[in-house]
């Protein structure tokens, strides 16, 4: 055998955790699976299974050779799917990556816009954060993923897709504060509400700060950017929210923006996908209508 197909059977095994499991997988005989598991381990000078009453377990230097040889299955499982919705559009299946926030208040209105166009292709939305949907890019489980910038990684092809801005707002109990221009260092002394510090819009906001030598200590920290909001509205402190994402609110009377001196740059949605790995028709479509849209 040669050293593509030792991987692809050292991957089954990891991932059945038995070789008689792994053999009915890939329709091959017990003996067949266990000989390659040999050469392959014989050929690295390692041992990558554990053999138990149960089944096989990987070894420390096992599971090392794991995690690179299952992105590599995957990306090549991603190419042969890619290949095979390549049929002028007639089929195929679009797997994208977005956050909640991004999907309810940004991303929708292109899908539905996509499917009505597209209404064979079969769409995967997936929801993590921004860190996780470029690594599930990388490993190639996502065709592409839309993400807050800016992100840094010479293995993806970013683009930017529309901008944001964040601002601060507040319920009634702060209305006051709309009619004057605090100094926007000022706001660390009321209770700020923040998302948790694993997303990127909190961390942009927290870098922001830093740079102006205000350290942000939140006296809550949320999920989502409407639980943001119904806390802001509930007068439990100043809100850092994404203005396009709140105007429903402010423009009903239910929050206010908060007016500072000085603003925290704008920064971007963007899209990414794997640079050296061609989008397949399905994918390449969506990023064209994505990206006009915000040109026009």
């Amino acid at each position: 055998m040669n050293k593509l197909d030792l991987y692809r059977i050292f991957n089954q095994v990891a991932i059945s955790e038995s070789f008689s499991k792994a053999a009915r997988s890939l329709y091959m005989s017990q003996p067949a699976i266990s000989q390659s598991i040999l050469q392959l381990e014989e050929e690295l000078g390692v041992r990558l299974f554990t053999r138990t009453h149960r089944g096989v377990l990987l070894t420390s230097e096992g599971k090392l050779l794991f995690q690179h040889v299952n992105a590599g299955i995957s990306l090549i499982k991603s190419g042969e799917q890619k290949i095979h919705d390549s049929k002028n559009l007639i089929e195929g299946r679009l797997k994208i990556g977005v956050g909640d926030t991004i999907l309810r208040y940004y991303l929708l209105e292109y899908l539905e816009k996509y499917h009505r166009l597209y209404p064979q292709i079969r769409l995967r939305i997936i929801n993590r954060t921004t860190m996780e949907l470029k690594e599930m890019v990388k490993s190639g489980d996502l065709d592409i993923a839309i993400i807050n910038l800016p992100i840094e990684d010479k293995s993806l092809e970013i683009y930017k897709a529309k901008r944001i801005q964040d601002i601060f707002v507040a319920g009634s109990s702060y209305k006051g504060f709309t009619k004057k221009n605090m100094d926007i260092k000022d706001l660390v002394n009321y209770p700020l509400i923040m998302l948790d510090n694993r997303s990127r819009s909190r961390q942009y906001v927290e870098s922001y700060f830093l740079s102006i030598g205000v350290k942000i200590d939140p006296e809550i920290e949320l999920g989502s950017h409407d639980l943001l909001l119904e806390f802001a509205k509930a007068g439990l402190g100043i809100a850092s929210v994404v203005k396009e994402y709140s105007m429903e609110h402010i423009n009903s009377g239910s929050i206010y923006e908060i007016n500072t001196k000085g603003t925290i740059p704008q920064r971007n949605i963007g899209v990414c996908h794997l640079k050296d790995v061609s989008l397949s028709p399905s994918a390449r479509k969506f990023l064209d209508i994505l990206l006009k849209s915000e040109k026009m």
